[in-house]
Order: structure tokens, then C-alpha cells, then sequence
């Protein structure tokens, strides 16, 4: 059964255009592609010639953008896989290093919008909220097999709730727990108190999301090889939507971004680290109010690049290409 195509807007649009520099003729690897919106906008930059690689976990969303994306099908290759895979990926496709790099760590609107991904607390459905349906644990597996003391540090570590105790002990009460809808009441309980801007159960999906996906590990992994992917000059663009996720990319880059990274104190440098990028905007790139006003998701979006230098590349790197 074919998927319906939902309107999918991608944030910071132009934003990304400027900050990958994206030309005709270039290469790029969209590491995220989800609903394929800023991919199409880089296949127009870069036509008639340019070339875009794009990987997704999700396979409903890997035939989706493969849908969207097929007038460029003579220059777009989408495939399924991890970001953090991505040197092995291109690889496999024929490419050896790229002008920019897009890593997009948002949801799209066809995932959020589906009930059966139990993304969402706003509409009923199973507790999964994997990306990769092919994996193993689901978010109703640490919701109902969890100790109680483990599930309140997930809910601190990855959510940052302040009350995580308390939701973790109404979780452990409420067991068996199945339901996107059962998970967000007994949380919304919990945490008690009138509702502000965020409803009381987003902490809580958002901590068991990223448990269930290892977001935060990815990133961490992911970078380093976007990094040594790109050509001399090549850009690196990615954006995130919560402060764990921000954080993670802020401290890889300016890791990267330094000659040394000893500890301080230290009479002379151990570490024999050499810098392969420059940060072209030291700090993150935010939305315009008008594009907020226009796109809710735009709210929470933070955008980071990075610029790979010459050093430590080899001579052969050159002009992005891929192999024939």
C-alpha cells in the first residue's frame, strides 16, 4: 500500500542554502532526508548537473522521499540507513566526498502525523516510537520492564524532567502500559499543575524517543565521519530541535574546530590533535520570526555549521565527485 504524501515544510530553508553553499555541480548528502523538503530545495540549487545522496532509518520515509524527489531521479539516490553509517553508505553508492552535508534531526510531519509510530501523545497509538522499525526495543519495553530507579534517570538524563521521580513512580503504578494516549494521562497526572506552553508528557516522550533510537550516541558518532567526508571547503549544516541534541553537536564541532583538546593545566599539548574545521558562525543560527510565526516546528530549531579545511585532507580529494 502507497503512503499518502502529506504537506511537509522543512525549516530554515534558506538558511540551509547559504550556510551549504549550494551550487550547480555540487555534491551533497542529505544524512536525514525525511520528507525530502530541504533535499528538493539543494537538488534545484544544484541543478542541471549537481548530485544529492540521501539516507533515512525510517523505510517509510525512504519511499516517501523517493516519491517526492523523482523528476531528480537521474541525480538523487535515496537509500535506507543510518546517518552514523554514512561513510559506508556512500561508499557502497560510489561517492568519495561531498561539498555539503545536511543533518536534520527533526522529526517530519509524516512521522509525527501517523499514529501507529506512537510518536505523538496528541493522537492514539502503540507505544513504539522506533525509526528503524526493524529494532529490537520499543518504547513500551522500557516503559514496562524498566526499574522504577533506571526509568527516572532516563526520564532526567534524556528529557530533562524535573519531576521524573514521580512520573517514573506513576509509571511503574500504572504497569502494563501499551498506549500513546494510557502514557500521556498518567504522566499529565503526575506532573499535576496547570499546563503551560508544553504539555506535561512531552519530556516523557521525548526522553523515551531518544532511548529508543540512541539519538544522542548517533550524533556523536555521525559527526566525525560527516566531517571526513567533506571536500576542502566542504560544509557541514545541521539542526537541531532540543538542548541535548544542540549540545552534542556544539561540543563535536568546537572539539573539531581546535588544535588541542588536553585538559587544562597541562605544561605542553599531549593529545596530538589537529583541527579539521573552522566555524564560520561561532554560535547557533535561529529562525526568523516570520518563519515561526509560519511553522510552529521552526520554534525550537538550532542551526550549527562547519567548514572542513585543507589540513589532514588527502591531495586527492579535490572537487566533490562521485566515482563512476
Amino acid at each position: 500500500m502507497t503512503e499518502p504524501l502529506t504537506a511537509h515544510a522543512p525549516v530554515m530553508v534558506s538558511e540551509v542554502l547559504h550556510y551549504l553553499n549550494a551550487h550547480p555541480g555540487g555534491v551533497y548528502l542529505d544524512g536525514t532526508i525525511g520528507g525530502a523538503g530541504h533535499a528538493l530545495e539543494v537538488l534545484e540549487a544544484s541543478g542541471p548537473t549537481g548530485l544529492l545522496l540521501g539516507i533515512d532509518r525510517d523505510p517509510a520515509a525512504v519511499r516517501r522521499a523517493r516519491r517526492r524527489c523523482e523528476r531528480f531521479a537521474d541525480r538523487c539516490n535515496i537509500v535506507s540507513g543510518s546517518f552514523e553509517d554514512m561513510g559506508a553508505i556512500a561508499s557502497n553508492e560510489g561517492f568519495r566526498r561531498f561539498d555539503g552535508i545536511l543533518l536534520d534531526l527533526g522529526f517530519s510531519s509524516d512521522q509525527l502525523g501517523d499514529p501507529s509510530r506512537g510518536f505523538s501523545f496528541q493522537t492514539d497509538g502503540p507505544l513504539d516510537m522506533r525509526l528503524d522499525p526493524s529494532s529490537d526495543t520499543t518504547a513500551a519495553d522500557l516503559v514496562n520492564s524498566l526499574p522504577e530507579t533506571e526509568l527516572a534517570d532516563l526520564l532526567y538524563r534524556f528529557g530533562e524532567e524535573r519531576k521524573s521521580r514521580r512520573v517514573a513512580h506513576a509509571i511503574v503504578t500504572a504497569r502494563p502500559i501499551e498506549r500513546t494516549t494510557q502514557l500521556a494521562e498518567v504522566v499529565a497526572r503526575a506532573v499535576g499543575g496547570r499546563r503551560g506552553r508544553i504539555h506535561p508528557a512531552t519530556r516523557t516522550f521525548q526522553a523515551l524517543r531518544i532511548a529508543v533510537n540512541d539519538e544522542l550516541g548517533a550524533i556523536e558518532r555521525a559527526l566525525p565521519v560527516a566531517i571526513s567526508l567533506l571536500r576542502a571547503g566542504g560544509r557541514l549544516v545541521v539542526i537541531s530541535f532540543h538542548s541535548l541534541e544542540d549540545r552534542v553537536v556544539k561540543r563535536s564541532l568546537r572539539e573539531a574546530s581546535v588544535d588541542c583538546v588536553c585538559p587544562p593545566g597541562l605544561p605542553e599539548c599531549r593529545c596530538d590533535h589537529h583541527a579539521s574545521v573552522s566555524l564560520p558562525v561561532r554560535k547557533a543560527v535561529r529562525p526568523t520570526a516570520l518563519e515561526i510565526r509560519s511553522n510552529h516546528r521552526a520554534r525550537s530549531a538550532r542551526l550549527r555549521v562547519a567548514e572542513r579545511l585543507a589540513d589532514g585532507l588527502s591531495a586527492e580529494s579535490g572537487n566533490a565527485e562521485k566515482q563512476p
